[in-house]
């Protein structure tokens, strides 16, 4: 599913975030990535989106090596990565049911099928009744199963989450956590990039540790440090 082969990323002022990064995450895993700020965590997502270049190495998604994919293929990969942000980024002028549809729209889908999976992924995230609402009528959790929504409308076998519930009061977290757990047992890959110690000690999913750059623990059933 995702296989990172010495994966290096040094910026252009000289900041190596990311060193010999090897690491596979099978179809189906919940895997969360997990370290202080600045060691290397979101430089990984960027990677994986294509919103940067490794240095050196090679990432594989489903078998094809994005890093060697031309610019113009880049929309293919990321149909096929969901991402939800800790921003939420709705557009504030749309309606949930819009927003929602809007990943679909740029895309071309038809509009039968496009309020077909609209009507579906409100379901999944137990939003749909609030499908006509705006964001600013809705609470944070809200706002966020939104985007979680947004995320999986076009069926994407990948979901990435960078810091979901790093705005929201433990209760909401939680709220959004479950929706991500839901999505994960219907076969969908999650890869989570936190720093919520309770959710990640409660779930005891596998655990991936970064500090400086390097992975320095990968742990079945892990916690979000090491237990000694």
């Amino acid at each position: 599913m995702i296989k990172l082969i010495d994966v290096c990323k040094e910026y252009n002022n000289g900041v190596k975030a990311l060193s010999n990064i090897n690491l596979e995450i099978d179809k189906g895993e919940f895997v969360f990535i997990v370290g202080s700020s600045g060691a290397g965590k979101s430089t990984l997502i960027k990677l994986l989106l294509k919103e940067e270049e490794v240095t050196d190495g090679r990432i594989y998604l489903n078998g094809l090596d994005i890093t060697r994919v031309p610019n113009r293929r880049i929309p293919y990969i990321r149909r096929n990565v969901g991402v939800v942000f800790q921003d939420f980024r709705l557009l504030p002028n749309k309606t949930v049911s819009e927003n929602i549809s809007f990943a679909m729209e740029i895309l071309g889908a038809h509009p039968r099928e496009i309020r077909r999976r609209v009507s579906m992924v409100l379901s999944m995230v137990d939003l749909s009744r609030k499908a006509s609402s705006y964001p600013e009528q809705l609470s944070g959790g809200e706002q966020q199963r939104v985007s979680i929504a947004r995320a999986m409308v076009n069926n994407p076998p990948v979901l990435i989450a960078d810091e979901p519930t790093g705005n929201l009061d433990p209760d909401t977290a939680w709220e959004v956590m479950n929706s991500l757990n839901d999505i994960n047992a219907r076969g969908t890959t999650v890869l989570m990039a936190t720093h919520a110690k309770d959710i990640v000690n409660t779930m005891r999913k596998r655990v991936i540790a970064i500090d400086g750059g390097r992975i320095s623990r990968d742990e079945e059933k892990g916690g979000y440090t090491l237990e000694v």
